[in-house]
Parts: C-alpha cells; sequence; structure tokens
C-alpha cells in the first residue's frame, strides 16, 4: 500500500513536470534537462541505499524515503520557477529510489520459482494501479484549476500517507542483517555483473524496459500537448499503459508457462515494446495512440517483474539488496540518459524519428538478452 501512494505520486509528476515546464517555456533540450534530474542521485547512490537496506531493514529506510519525498514536493511548491523544480526533483529520486528498494528486498525474501513471481506480479500490478489513478489526478486537477497551482502540496499529502502507511510494516521488514561491503559495495556488484548470467539478463531487461518507460513517460505528454489534446486526454492516454499492465501482471506465472519459459516470454515481450513505441511518433489520433499504449503496457507489464525474479533468484540473500541496488543503478541511469538522448534526437529531427530510433533501440537489446539466454542455457547443460 506505502508503494501505491509512492507511484500515484510518482506518476502524477510524469503529467505535472512536462506540463509544468511548458508553462516556464522550457525548450526540448531544457525539457530533458529537468526530467532527467530525477535520475542523477538515484544512479550514484544506488548501490550504498542497498547495503543500507541491508543493514536496517526495509521498514525505516521505507518510511524515511516517504518523509523526502515529502520535502521535494514541497520546495517545488515553494520555490517557482526550475530552481525549486529541479531541486524537488532532485529529493523526489532519491526517495522513490528508497522505496522501492526496501519494498524489492521484503518481497524478494518471501519465496522462490513461480510463487515469487506470483509475488512480484501483485506487486508489480498495485504499483500499476498507482500510475493508472495518477495521470488521471494530475490530468483532472490541471484541467479543473487551469494549470498546475497546488497541485505539489496535494502530491506531498498522498506521499505522506505513503510513509505512514509503511509504518504498519511487521516481522523481517523491520529486521537487518550484518554484512561487510565486500559483498554490497560496488566491487562485490561489479564482480556478480561479470561473472553472473542471471544478472546480466536481468540489467538487459532493465535496460530496455527503463529506456521505454522513461521514453514513453517523460515525452508522450509533450507529443501529445503538441497535437493539442486537453490536459484530461493526456492523462487518460498516459494511464492506459500503465492500466494495461497491471491487468496482465496477476497472470505473469500463467503468461510464462503458456509460451514455454521466462526467456521465450521476455523475448516477446519486447517484441510488442518495440512495435508500440517505434509507432508512436506515426500516430495522430487519440485511438491510434491508445493502441499502441497497450502494446507497450504488455511488454512492460512483463519485463518488469521478470527482471526483479531473475535477480532475486540468482544470488545469496546476504547479496540480494546490493545486487537489486545495482538493477535500480541501472534503472536510474537509463532514466537520466534516455530523456536527454530523446531530447536532443527531438531537437533535431521531430517526433517521429525519435520514438522510431527509440524503438530500434529496444530491438537491439532484445538481440543482446536472445543471445545471454542462449549462453545461459550452454552453461547449464555442460554444468549438468
Amino acid at each position: 500500500m506505502s508503494l501505491t501512494f509512492c507511484f500515484v505520486v510518482y506518476s502524477m509528476l510524469l503529467v505535472t513536470v512536462p506540463v509544468y515546464s511548458l508553462e516556464l517555456g522550457a525548450s526540448p533540450l531544457m525539457l530533458g534537462v529537468i526530467l532527467s534530474s530525477q535520475y542523477l542521485l538515484p544512479f550514484l547512490l544506488a548501490i550504498p541505499l542497498g547495503g543500507l537496506v541491508t543493514r536496517h531493514g526495509g521498514r525505516v529506510t521505507l518510511v524515511i524515503g516517504a518523509f523526502v519525498m515529502v520535502a521535494g514536493l514541497l520546495l517545488m511548491q515553494a520555490v517557482p520557477g526550475y530552481y525549486g523544480l529541479i531541486g524537488g526533483q532532485l529529493l523526489i529520486g532519491l526517495a522513490h529510489l528508497q522505496m522501492v528498494l526496501s519494498a524489492q528486498t521484503i518481497i524478494s525474501s518471501l519465496a522462490t520459482g513461480p510463487k515469487l513471481e506470483g509475488y512480484f506480479g501483485w506487486y508489480s500490478t498495485w504499483l500499476s494501479g498507482g500510475q493508472v489513478v495518477g495521470p488521471l489526478i494530475a490530468g483532472g486537477w490541471i484541467q479543473w484549476a487551469g494549470g498546475v497551482g497546488n497541485l505539489f502540496l496535494v502530491m506531498a499529502g498522498i506521499a505522506l500517507l505513503g510513509g505512514l502507511s509503511g509504518l504498519a510494516l511487521t516481522g523481517d521488514a523491520t529486521r537487518g542483517v550484518r554484512v561487510t561491503r565486500k559483498l554490497t559495495g560496488f566491487r562485490a556488484q561489479a564482480s556478480l555483473a561479470r561473472s553472473n548470467t542471471g544478472v546480466q539478463v536481468s540489467i538487459a531487461i532493465t535496460l530496455a524496459g527503463m529506456f521505454t518507460l522513461g521514453v514513453f513517460g517523460s515525452y508522450l505528454p509533450v507529443y501529445l500537448d503538441s497535437l493539442e489534446m486537453s490536459a484530461v486526454m493526456i492523462g487518460i492516454l498516459v494511464s492506459i499503459r500503465a492500466g494495461v499492465s497491471m491487468v496482465i501482471r496477476p497472470f505473469i506465472p500463467r503468461i510464462i508457462f503458456a509460451v514455454g519459459g521466462r526467456g521465450r516470454a521476455t523475448t516477446l515481450a519486447l517484441g510488442v515494446i518495440t512495435v508500440g513505441l517505434a509507432g508512436l511518433g506515426f500516430a495522430t489520433s487519440a485511438p491510434s495512440i491508445a493502441v499502441l499504449a497497450v502494446l507497450v503496457g504488455l511488454g512492460g507489464g512483463l519485463t518488469q517483474p521478470l527482471s526483479m525474479v531473475v535477480l532475486a533468484e540468482s544470488v545469496g540473500s546476504e547479496q540480494r539488496s546490493g545486487a537489486l541496488g545495482m538493477r535500480l543503478m541501472v534503472n536510474r541511469a537509463v532514466h537520466f540518459a534516455a530523456p536527454l538522448l530523446f531530447g536532443a534526437v527531438l531537437g533535431i529531427s521531430g517526433f517521429a524519428l525519435s520514438f522510431g530510433l527509440s524503438g530500434l533501440l529496444v530491438a537491439l537489446v532484445a538481440v543482446c538478452l536472445v543471445r545471454l539466454q542462449a549462453r545461459e542455457s550452454v552453461d547449464d547443460n555442460i554444468t549438468n
């Protein structure tokens, strides 16, 4: 529940920050800087925060993260303009990382195999629920108020509810584990990334999935605004992706079984994402954009939980938080780079080529993933 409130706020920002930036007269490149700023501190601090979660447990770090998010939103409201916006984005990005890392660490210790797939499926379902509601609230508020107004204060109240609900966590969530930096530091994660095929597969999935979400979430509202669609319609179209992801995630174990395993499910998901993302820049009507958003939602709904499951099962419990931190570091690095790259290409070529090249990049990652999975299969056969 705590992470649902967190993602309501996070997804509200996906609509609010681009709209507010455009109100300030931001250029495409400046918009990229603003959108990317949220992911700078998480990129630098994800692995150290993983060690912090391991040592102190998930509950305390989750609650602290919620209060940092409140502080970032209040800064945005109190300091109008670019300084408040970028400063708030920095704090919110750090808070979001800390809350997500805490929750994923708690869930990854609960089970293995299909049961863990189910747990992460339901976890992602609740997050998607927040992502569905958030853009609708933000779009409705902007339409009703004629601008952003006091919306950041509303978000701060929602984030506060997330922190208070985190206090209800009990059991393993309240306990930490004594570990050394040899298991949680940068060198330990670099060693895992070099030698552990499961970790490499998880990172590849994360690269493709997060690049898609970074481009889709950051620039779809801008593209829709350029088509002169209303704030309400923008909120609806942004929410469709999350809504589709939410609907399919409880059925992830069945989908994996139906297509013949995790490898095939992941490859299929990335192919669907490629089609949906590459076609966005050529779609100019709400129905066609909605169809493509459904495709992105289907693919994204599978890839995110699968990347977490693969990673959780590839490392020991004492290394899990650090490895999840490394995954989130890659996650935030892609989120940081994607808007900047897309903004630079957009300033030169327009939306059609920018979305098309983004889809091509996802396809290239899918090819690399197929090779990794083939190598993992060969290694397993040699071991057996």
